[in-house]
């Protein structure tokens, strides 16, 4: 008889349980970053998270012995079945002691729980989809995550490849150098032809004009992505929620936008990694450690590439070089030497393409398992 306990989360003390277990799994982890606890509970509220108007979950958490020792998500995503054609659920927010029986009754109640919604298939992590942070790192575990990407102990992996979990996919990380990717004649080369043949014009944010500007985000994202591996378009209510929640943090001369004969083609968006930042902070902003934001910026070393689009009937021209090369020119003026273009699909051939232009190396991998339920 098992000793491991599945309750479901009902309570906000519960749901607070839920979100502090990371604690306890990374008390001694160097590397590992708390999440800004107002962010995760932000994430969970299935009445403010504009995610749950179509999206349905359920919080899980184990016990062993009395003691809490794992929790887990299981997600219903129409919007990702209605996109892909698919039967797909998910599970997140994965946390585990080192403990094969935990991780199986983990498992084992997510699936349960997919299998009640008729979904024929498990994917993740997802927390909550693939437009949050998203995959399990697999390669890279000697380095802080930069802003919005997933941390884990190693021996996550065997948990799930143990309960019978496959890859789907994995994930690349680049890193980027300044010296590096300004030394690339290639990069430089291709992006001065795409710029002569194409006349694109890049402009940065306008804060002043930010809900115009973010019309034009709305414009290219769900456009540039849509036909990715794993994608699931972003409502108008999500794109709005994620504004707000980044304008505070957004640097206006890296966020950049693309036209062409006044057509809007393109944007990018990079973030500084304020992870440097919140490593500090044990989880809370308020009230003390939202001005180290303004005050303590500088001493932010890294940035990381969130998002690159370009609308499909403007890709394969040279336009990415364009941005890459405007990229690492306005980050330079910052002090910011040092960049991650992630996530990046082992498939995405164009991608992987731009970031090797760049004399980028691969130093992170993430994976994505799923299996038949």
């Amino acid at each position: 008889m098992s000793l491991v306990k599945i309750k479901t989360v009902s309570s906000n003390n519960e749901i607070m349980t839920f979100i502090k277990f990371p604690w306890k799994i990374y008390k001694d982890d160097p590397f590992w970053v708390a999440p800004l606890l107002m962010d995760k509970k932000k994430i969970l509220n299935k009445n403010k998270n504009p995610f749950f108007k179509h999206a349905e979950m359920e919080l899980f958490l184990a016990e062993k012995n009395g003691e809490l020792v794992g929790r887990i998500a299981a997600i219903k995503n129409d919007l990702h079945n209605k996109h892909h054609n698919d039967n797909v659920g998910f599970f997140g927010f994965f946390e585990c002691i080192n403990d094969q029986e935990v991780a199986d009754a983990l498992f084992d109640k997510a699936k349960e729980w997919l299998k009640s919604k008729n979904l024929s298939e498990m994917r993740g992590p997802a927390n909550p989809s693939s437009n949050d942070e998203y995959g399990m790192l697999l390669d890279g575990f000697n380095d802080e995550p930069r802003l919005l990407m997933t941390y884990n102990p190693p021996y996550y992996l065997e948990l799930c490849e143990k309960y019978g979990l496959k890859k789907a996919k994995d994930l690349y990380a680049y890193k980027l150098e300044n010296k590096k990717v300004v030394s690339s004649e290639k990069l430089k080369r291709v992006a001065e032809i795409a710029q002569k043949r194409s006349g694109i014009k890049i402009s940065q944010l306008d804060m002043k004009n930010f809900n115009k500007e973010l019309d034009k985000v709305k414009f290219v994202y769900n456009k540039a992505w849509a036909p990715n591996w794993g994608f699931v378009p972003m409502t108008e209510e999500e794109i709005d929620a994620m504004a707000k929640d980044l304008k505070p943090l957004v640097e206006p001369s890296l966020l950049l936008f693309g036209e062409i004969n006044n057509q809007l083609v393109g944007f990018a968006l990079v973030m500084l990694d304020y992870n440097q930042l919140f490593k500090s902070f044990n989880g809370r902003l308020l009230p003390f450690n939202f001005l180290k934001l303004f005050t303590q910026k500088k001493k932010i070393t890294w940035s990381r590439i969130l998002t690159l689009g370009i609308i499909p009937e403007y890709q394969k021209r040279g336009l990415d070089a364009v941005f890459y090369w405007e990229i690492v020119n306005r980050a330079e003026k910052l002090g910011i030497l040092l960049g991650e273009a992630s996530w990046v699909l082992e498939d995405n051939d164009m991608m992987n393409r731009g970031a090797q232009v760049m004399n980028g190396e691969i130093y992170k991998k993430y994976r994505i398992y799923d299996m038949k339920i």
